[in-house]
């Protein structure tokens, strides 16, 4: 059987295409992932942006609501990974573990991973005092004293949500001053549980078998210091998940897929690209679902020229 279109990667992004590639009677396929069916909402606590939503709303239920409405259409979920893509050609093959999907189009909204640090320990300490997430590990460190590392909007989500269990937080920042939003600013700054380091990164970390301090180094003068914590939050950003398509579709320099604004369009005919994989500007859950339309209404011409 050849499928009219497969999409790859789930989120904001893969849902949405999957909705209206399923209304208008594509029969698509969706393979979520075994691990990251999702996306990064998934470990979202409040979502206060999405429209349609006064109250705000959890990352993980708006998913399961974009999930459970791609299905009633038809969509068929595979909560499986993809080992490998073949996109040349006018029937694309996608290899899971057990199975290769054939189809005429392909969607990639595999979305983004989380950056790390790049110290020689942090390898070591990940699930003993380093975390990527604050909403799956905050509760750990009830009492504690911890660290977040970052200055964006998802640092002062991170540090604001962790004031909930934690002793204290420090913020780490490499400047003066944060790159969060005004309001996502305003609140960690009123927040009396927050102290800063400005002007600071993490060089090392220390501890016998979990986390009990990091070394901070001043980006200005070079001193260093040594800061007491359990606890190691890392949010400074993320990677596009782009490295099943690296050979086979046109990239930037930061690896994000290059796509023929303002439509979803890649190099590949027959591949589209859509959310944080194919955006380094903006990377919301707005923008991702708005380019999940996009993505599956180009799919959905591209199918009818064929014919």
């Amino acid at each position: 059987m050849v499928h009219d279109v497969v999409i790859v990667g789930s989120g904001p992004a893969g849902y949405t295409a999957a909705i209206y590639a399923a209304r208008a009677q594509l029969k698509p396929v969706l393979v979520a992932g075994a691990v990251t069916a999702g996306g990064a909402l998934m470990n979202t606590t409040e979502v206060e942006n999405f429209p349609g939503f006064p109250e705000g709303i959890q990352g993980p239920d708006l998913m399961n609501n974009m999930m459970e409405q791609a299905e009633k259409f038809g969509t068929d979920i595979r909560y499986e990974d993809v080992v490998k893509l073949e996109l040349a050609g006018e029937v694309k093959r996608v290899h899971l573990e057990d199975e290769v999907l054939e189809t005429r189009t392909v969607i990639f909204s595999t979305g983004s991973a989380y950056r790390k640090l790049g110290l020689e320990e942090e390898d070591k300490y990940s699930g003993h005092g380093v975390s990527y997430c604050a909403t799956c590990d905050g509760f750990f460190f009830r009492d504690q004293d911890i660290i977040v590392v970052g200055g964006g909007d998802s640092a002062m989500e991170e540090a604001t949500f962790l004031t909930t269990f934690a002793k204290s937080v420090t913020v780490v920042h490499r400047r003066d001053e944060l790159r969060a939003s005004a309001a996502m600013a305003k609140r960690a700054l009123e927040n009396p549980k927050i102290n800063f380091a400005w002007n600071s990164r993490v060089s090392a970390l220390h501890g016998e078998g979990a986390l009990e301090s990091v070394t901070l180094t001043d980006t200005v003068t070079g001193q260093t210091r040594e800061l007491e914590a359990t606890g190691l939050f890392v949010a400074i950003g993320s990677t596009p998940r782009s490295e099943l398509v690296r050979d086979q579709l046109e990239l930037d320099a930061a690896g994000y897929v290059v796509v023929s604004h303002p439509s979803t369009r890649t190099n590949v005919p027959g591949v589209f690209a859509c959310g944080d994989v194919a955006d380094p500007t903006y990377r919301q859950a707005i923008t991702a679902a708005a380019s999940g339309t996009r993505a599956a209404l180009d799919a959905q011409h591209y199918l009818a020229e064929l014919n």
